[in-house]
């Protein structure tokens, strides 16, 4: 299985470099004026306008090759068993201690401005007065 990714892998990696490559030796929509003015290049390889034709339609191969790939590497790449080293799986679970809301009304205690009553409940002071209530009236 390992050498049946590597190889699509490979295939995949080539077809886009060469890919790459047809693209950018392929000539724009603009280049077609240069023609009609008589700077045309009907004596090349593949006629006047046969390089535009071979180089799309391989291009289009190419463009499917690739995408097969890389469908394939996602769908093995899925039905591989996961093999998880994450810090978080191995992590202790604590269970909470019977009495910890005594202890965490002391907790609560500790913090500047609150009171612990004898209940275990939190009071907080009423905030000051602000905005319209700092007014002072005659």
């Amino acid at each position: 299985m390992n050498v049946l990714l590597t190889v699509i892998l490979a295939v995949q990696m080539l077809a886009a470099l060469v890919m790459i490559g047809l693209i950018l030796v392929q000539h724009g929509k603009g280049a077609d004026m240069g023609a009609a003015f008589g700077s045309g290049s009907s004596g090349s390889l593949f006629g006047a306008s046969g390089s535009a034709n071979f180089l799309s339609r391989t291009t289009g191969i190419l463009a499917a090759v690739f995408f097969a790939c890389t469908l394939l590497l996602a769908y093995f790449g899925n039905a591989q068993p996961r093999t998880s080293s994450s810090v978080l799986e191995g992590a202790a679970v604590t269970a909470p201690v019977p009495g910890a809301a005594a202890s965490a009304a002391s907790g609560a205690a500790q913090i500047p401005g609150t009171t612990a009553s004898a209940t275990g409940r939190v009071e907080v002071p009423a905030p000051a007065a602000s905005g319209a209530a700092k007014i002072p009236t005659k």
